[in-house]
């Protein structure tokens, strides 16, 4: 029997020295060490072996199934560095590395989280509604009548159903205030989407993010401390805000937000990043009808609202000059923000 284990030994390495593949080397390997394999087979066999023999014979089948396993694994890593070395054929290791782009988030999304974290140190929370809405909620509920040319069709993306492309996110807020009661602090950042002349300061889909505070004793100094706090913690201590008297329907008293943009080789000039006031009686009201509560009693509460542009925010952080930029995915440009 030893001298058989010894035959199936020499044929097994002779078989792996042989093989030019690893699948040929697989296929050594089972014939010898397989389920059916011949070393296998004649280990099957011990039951056969006179006991006083049984003790050789298992040490000669350990020593032969011992060479076998390490001859197997010489050999598969001669293989592998014989198909690494085909792998590297024709390339020389000598060259210099490729640099690889970086990555990083678009603009847009940095400004939006930068805003994000400025406000939620404020205490404000996240809050979100949907882009399609209704009338009442787009208009009717921020006190907007009927023949305001916001509802015409040339300024708003109308659908065949009545609903609509919401105009800004204030949307958010009735739909915050519908459902929760006093203290209501919250920010709504998301796309709006209006029917504007696309130039270097205006596209038909932007970004926004709106606020609300409402509260008992919410007064005109707290509206104007807190958003000149934000843009200064966005822009720098010494950046320069300008509040412009203004109407919306929504708000009383209302102001137009600017901030000082400048340009490497142009003047500075003022750019509209925000509107803002404080929450008129009226919506309120309508709210409560909606709720069939006095929650928002507006003799006892009182609020402002804020809704201002990521991208025109952007364009101050990083002074460019058309807004176009931020929407075409040029890789030129963007890579300036990784």
């Amino acid at each position: 029997m030893n001298e058989q284990i010894a035959t199936i030994q020499s044929q097994a390495l002779e078989l792996i020295a042989a093989a030019s593949d690893e699948r040929s080397l697989d296929d050594a390997r089972v014939s010898v060490l397989g389920k059916k394999g011949s070393l296998s087979l004649a280990g099957a066999a011990i039951k056969d072996v006179p006991k006083e023999e049984k003790a050789a014979f298992g040490q000669s089948l350990n020593a032969a199934r011992t060479a076998i396993t390490s001859a197997l694994e010489e050999k598969q890593i001669a293989l592998q560095e014989i198909a690494d070395r085909a792998a590297l054929a024709g390339i020389d290791p000598t060259l210099p590395g490729r640099s690889l782009p970086t990555g990083a988030l678009h603009p847009l999304t940095q400004i939006r989280d930068e805003a994000i974290q400025i406000l939620r140190r404020m205490g404000f929370a996240l809050a979100d509604g949907p882009e399609i809405e209704d009338e009442y909620h787009c208009f009717d509920a921020l006190n907007t009548p009927a023949d305001h040319p916001a509802r015409n069709e040339k300024d708003t993306f109308y659908f065949n159903s009545g609903k609509l492309l919401r105009t800004h996110t204030s949307s958010v807020q009735i739909r915050t205030m519908e459902t929760a009661a006093p203290p209501i602090r919250i920010i709504a950042p998301g796309s709006a989407y209006r029917r504007d002349e696309i130039d270097a300061t205006h596209l038909s889909v932007f970004n926004q993010l709106e606020g609300l505070y409402v509260d008992t004793d919410v007064t005109l100094p707290d509206l104007k401390g807190t958003l000149e706090y934000f843009f200064r913690e966005m822009f720098g201590t010494s950046t320069e805000v300008r509040f412009r008297p203004h109407f919306f329907p929504f708000t009383e008293p209302s102001f137009e937000i600017d901030v000082k943009l400048q340009i490497k080789g142009q003047a500075p000039r003022w750019i509209e990043v925000a509107g803002c006031g404080m929450v008129d009686p009226a919506v309120f009201e309508s709210i409560n009808a909606t709720r069939k509560d006095n929650a928002l009693c507006p003799e006892s509460v009182t609020g402002f609202a804020f809704g201002m542009g990521l991208d025109r925010l952007a364009m101050i952080r990083w002074a460019i000059k058309d807004i176009r930029l931020l929407i075409e995915n040029d890789t030129r440009f963007l890579s300036q923000f990784a």
